[in-house]
């Protein structure tokens, strides 16, 4: 018996066939193209990424004898599309969750709420992104598109092609800024208020609950039986913290690639002003009775990706890195690096804000350049921390870390050091693959509770990491003298262009 896990990503598509008791058989991964109209929007085409989708699974079941007992899809969160809910016809592209067209929308749907009162229903901030400015959107640029039609998040129309049958998950349908996480429903008076049925959006359910069934022996060239339960697992930030046991009060994952999301959970309440001044969002939990909090750095890896290609005529290698890091001094680098290239992100979201080094000397090599850029998203990572702890949301003593940027040890360290927390590195290479797994696994069956499915989750090597105090005293002066108090003057100097 296995488990099915697919990832719809923003860069690509992956699917990974897991035994019971979490260790990987056989991955596959496949670009995820977008494309850009004549207007400049961005979009993905359906029948391309059900094709893509299809070949890997077809991947990672060719010859396995096991059956697969389940399939559990996550995706991108406020990515989407229209389909005819009686023909299945597709009636627009799959619209991204970065497309900027509907900017102009959002800023008219700002106009009609109340941000705090809106904030305390839906977890979340007025933004561009979710599927309710890309529905008004919709609506206005083509009114008969939406007679008899759903919108489906990607992991939803992936599940449906598989079954026939159309449903989200709480997370999922959290994202369209138009379902209640206080009630675990769709905000009909809300969603009527702009001009949309109700039933444009399809039935919520936990994550991992079955949306329905293989419904056809044609997937059995591809190695699905008829008859095979599919779940939506939900969102993938999620679905990874899941799959590394972050997922009780004070232990977090974070997540670090060319962004750095860090997610961590509490158990349901009613949220609160407080809540919303914090910056972050919320949402509804893969896991029952809890929500999630979720913070981004929006250039973490992006900041390592730019310093390669600025120090060399060649893009460094990150064996190069890894070598003038070992020649760098085990201590602070008095370096302080905003990473803001792209913005800033929570709990003190920017557009306009710029990175900036502070503190050069003559005598800083290369070496200690690029320390600098890993200690400004440790920095980052440190205003997260504190802010959250503030908050009394938790008390961050573990953070489980997993992405690429786990392979940068002396990065892993600085983290350590300027958090004085603990780092664990799981060995698990596919967690967001993993967690969608399990979740329907859990969800259709395969897993008895939740206390049999953890048991087999954690039963994987890790490694741990523990802060130098010595190191921790200076990197805390570092913050709280330096890199705080420069945080005004530097987001103010940017506020309006020059």
């Amino acid at each position: 018996m296995s488990l099915l896990g697919i990832d719809i990503g923003t860069t690509n598509i992956k699917a990974g066939l897991f035994t019971h008791d979490g260790k990987l058989i056989r991955l596959a991964i496949y670009p995820n193209q977008s494309y850009k109209s004549d207007e400049m929007h961005s979009y993905y085409k359906p029948d391309q990424m059900w094709d893509v989708v299809t070949r890997a699974i077809q991947e990672v079941t060719d010859q396995q004898h096991d059956p697969v007992a389940s399939i559990g899809i996550t995706s991108m969160a406020e990515s989407g599309l229209l389909i005819d809910e009686k023909t299945g016809e597709y009636r627009s592209e799959i619209i991204p969750w970065f497309d900027r067209r509907t900017e102009g929308i959002a800023e008219e749907i700002e106009k009609e709420l109340n941000p705090v009162d809106h904030f305390k229903k839906t977890g979340l901030r007025n933004s561009y992104k979710h599927g309710l400015a890309k529905l008004v959107w919709l609506k206005r640029k083509y009114p008969d598109l939406l007679k008899n039609a759903k919108w489906l998040s990607t992991s939803d129309f992936i599940a449906y092609k598989l079954t026939g049958d159309m449903g989200t998950d709480y997370s999922l349908a959290a994202r369209t800024f138009a379902f209640r996480i206080d009630q675990k429903a769709w905000d009909i008076p809300w969603i009527r208020h702009f001009q949309l049925h109700e039933f444009i959006f399809p039935e919520a359910r936990p994550a991992g609950v079955k949306v329905g069934v293989v419904s056809t022996n044609d997937f059995n060239a591809i190695g699905l039986s008829k008859g095979t339960p599919v779940a939506v697992s939900g969102h993938d930030h999620v679905c990874a913290a899941l799959a590394v046991g972050a997922v009780r009060p004070g232990i977090v994952s974070d997540s670090i690639g060319t962004a750095e999301t860090v997610v961590g959970s509490l158990n349901e309440r009613a949220l609160t002003k407080q809540d919303y001044e914090s910056r972050f969002s919320f949402g509804c939990h893969v896991l029952p009775g809890q929500f999630f909090w979720m913070g981004a750095i929006q250039s973490s890896g992006g900041s390592v990706e730019w310093i390669r290609s600025q120090l060399s005529t060649e893009r460094l290698s990150y064996e190069e890195i890894t070598t003038l890091l070992d020649n760098t001094p085990n201590e602070p680098t008095g370096i302080l690096y905003f990473p803001y290239l792209a913005g800033s992100g929570t709990p003190r979201p920017n557009p306009k804000a710029k990175a900036a080094l502070i503190g050069l000397k003559s005598s800083h090599q290369k070496g200690d350049l690029i320390k600098a850029l890993l200690e400004g998203t440790a920095y980052e990572f440190e205003l997260i921390k504190r802010t959250i702890e503030s908050l009394g949301l938790s008390k961050m003593s573990t953070v489980i870390a997993v992405g690429g940027g786990t392979k940068n040890k002396h990065w892993m360290q600085i983290k350590a050091d300027v958090s004085n927390c603990s780092l664990i590195v799981p060995s698990i290479s596919e967690s967001t693959l993993l967690g969608a797994a399990a979740i329907a696994g859990l969800g259709c069956g395969i897993y008895k509770d939740e206390s049999e499915m953890f048991g087999y989750l954690n039963n994987h090597n890790q490694e741990r990491i523990v802060p130098n105090e010595n190191n921790y005293r200076k990197y805390r002066h570092l913050f709280e003298e330096g890199y705080l108090p420069l945080q005004e003057p530097l987001r103010n100097l940017y506020q309006k262009d020059l």
